[in-house]
């Protein structure tokens, strides 16, 4: 997987909860998605009637399989704080973000130099041009989640959240090689290197994360699950995967990835 890949897996991610209201399915699953995580920050459960913005860009970033590097937060000032301390924080509201990024806003800024107030609000920038950035963002006016354009160097920008993508996606990618190796080892798969080039590739989404963790579930290979499906209902159930939907509309599209579901799934049952 390559940078640009995996920052377009997180703006995926975030742009398929557009629409979502609080109560809604949409944001129910960001709801589960942040406060399943562990460790979850502070301890705090993240309820239905809380605002959620911070929860939001924090699931996207859990869903794509990198809150070790970004950390996670459900409040805005707090996850400035915890970026600060990963060493990812950009204090320069003058800042041209790149996709996957996130905006923190500070909404009694006077536009006046260099914004250094609290933060208020925050949302993953999706998309960038033109001297503009699009943030895609939780608990916009009405508990919506929806989008916001935004110039560079704008009024109310506060900083910037900006993981090290590049260094991210080369630890992903040799974690998924290596654990291709132990999945072979194991006797769960037989075909290592075809893996690892198909997780590399980027050719199918989520599978260099599926591979690194059933590689830290599974400790022996078990019978294959009859049926795809099947298998990535076990996988759910072992925490494997929390994107079973792409993978039952998917696991179609790409070479024998059915039977890695079906031996992934009868081995961590």
């Amino acid at each position: 997987m390559t940078e640009n890949e995996l920052r377009q897996k997180v703006a995926d991610i975030i742009n398929a909860w557009v629409g979502a209201t609080k109560g809604s399915a949409k944001h129910l699953e960001i709801l589960e998605i942040y406060n399943t995580h562990r460790p979850l920050a502070r301890g705090y459960t993240v309820k239905v009637t809380d605002a959620y913005c911070a929860t939001t860009a924090s699931a996207a970033y859990i869903k794509a399989g990198i809150a070790e590097y970004t950390g996670t937060e459900c409040g805005v000032e707090k996850y400035t704080l915890v970026a600060k301390g990963l060493g990812i924080w950009v204090e320069d509201d003058a800042h041209a973000p790149k996709i996957g990024d996130a905006c923190v806003y500070d909404w009694d800024d006077n536009g006046v130099g260099d914004c250094t107030g609290a933060g208020d609000h925050i949302g993953i920038v999706t998309a960038t041009g033109g001297g503009k950035f699009t943030v895609t963002e939780g608990n916009m006016s009405g508990g919506k989640v929806g989008k916001r354009t935004m110039a560079v160097n704008g009024k109310y920008i506060r900083g910037f959240i900006c993981p090290d993508f590049a260094a991210i996606a080369k630890k992903i990618s040799a974690a998924a090689a290596a654990a291709t190796a132990t999945l072979a080892s194991l006797g769960v798969i037989n075909s290592p290197d075809y893996w690892a080039q198909a997780a590399a590739s980027g050719k199918v989404k989520y599978l260099d994360i599926m591979l690194t963790k059933a590689a830290e579930k599974i400790t022996k290979a078990g019978t294959r699950t009859a049926t795809p499906e099947e298998g990535v209902a076990a996988l759910v159930a072992a925490g494997v995967i929390n994107t079973p939907d792409y993978w039952l509309a998917n696991y179609g599209t790409f070479p024998s990835l059915g039977a890695l579901l079906c031996a992934l799934g009868g081995a961590v049952k």
